[in-house]
């Protein structure tokens, strides 16, 4: 279960700065012997006004409710034969009515003593409501469209350090970046600018060969660490 390859139907439930989140995984047969594949299917941020320990008064964590926060849709195989992974991967936030889709490759290098790496490299595409772009305002109904902002591409790794047996850490950085699209999504359509770092930090145990539990800490170059998304999950494999 700490493999980022690892394919296996699961389920899993997380408590975070902005609520709940459910986690749901199923394998399925891709037609091939040298082939696995999973859908991941994730709804985070339930109940977060009133379970969440994010201040909701608070300015920087404004936004936060007891609807849902946001969904999260993978399709994610592995081939057998060469340690390469290929994951679709579809988000969509109810707050910002903004979300992407990507589809990116993801490839095992060889263990060195306690680490392991899988570099990835993926493009996708930036969707939701339309952003205020200048040179389309006047557009007839333009608030109730969906539009395609533009495309962007993304570069990162998984990075696995085995501490024992049982006890690991991940490090996931990610650089993304805009190809093409609007003006404004040019300009502004990662936090405000063309690009972004973002990182991911997770300490996990495992509990027993099916249980584990995981602490994540999600941040990037707009937001520190304290002031980013927090949670602690229990994932179980069947």
């Amino acid at each position: 279960m700490s493999d980022p390859l690892a394919v296996y139907t699961q389920a899993g439930a997380g408590y975070s700065d902005k609520g709940l989140n459910l986690k749901v995984g199923q394998t399925y047969d891709t037609g091939s012997d040298t082939t696995m594949g999973m859908n991941v299917l994730e709804v985070k941020g339930i109940a977060g006004e009133a379970i969440g320990f994010r201040d909701s008064n608070n300015p920087k964590f404004s936004g936060v409710d007891d609807s849902i926060d946001s969904i999260r849709f993978r399709n994610f195989s592995v081939d057998l034969t060469n340690g390469r992974g290929a994951q679709v991967d579809v988000n969509y936030n109810f707050d910002s009515q903004q979300g992407s889709a990507s589809y990116s490759f993801i490839q095992a290098l060889p263990k060195f003593g306690p680490v392991n790496l899988y570099p990835l490299a993926g493009a996708g595409l930036a969707a939701g409501d339309p952003l205020n772009d200048p040179a389309r305002i006047g557009e007839d109904q333009l608030q109730d469209r969906f539009d395609i902002h533009g495309t962007f591409y993304v570069l990162g790794m998984y990075a696995k350090v085995e501490i024992t047996d049982k006890i690991w850490l991940n490090y996931n950085p990610m650089y993304m970046g805009i190809i093409s699209g609007s003006n404004v999504y040019k300009n502004t359509g990662f936090a405000g600018s063309d690009a972004l770092m973002a990182h991911e930090f997770a300490l996990s145990y495992q509990i027993n060969p099916r249980l584990n539990l995981r602490y994540f800490a999600n941040w990037n170059q707009k937001v520190n660490f304290d002031d980013g998304d927090h949670r602690i999950e229990f994932n179980y494999q069947f």
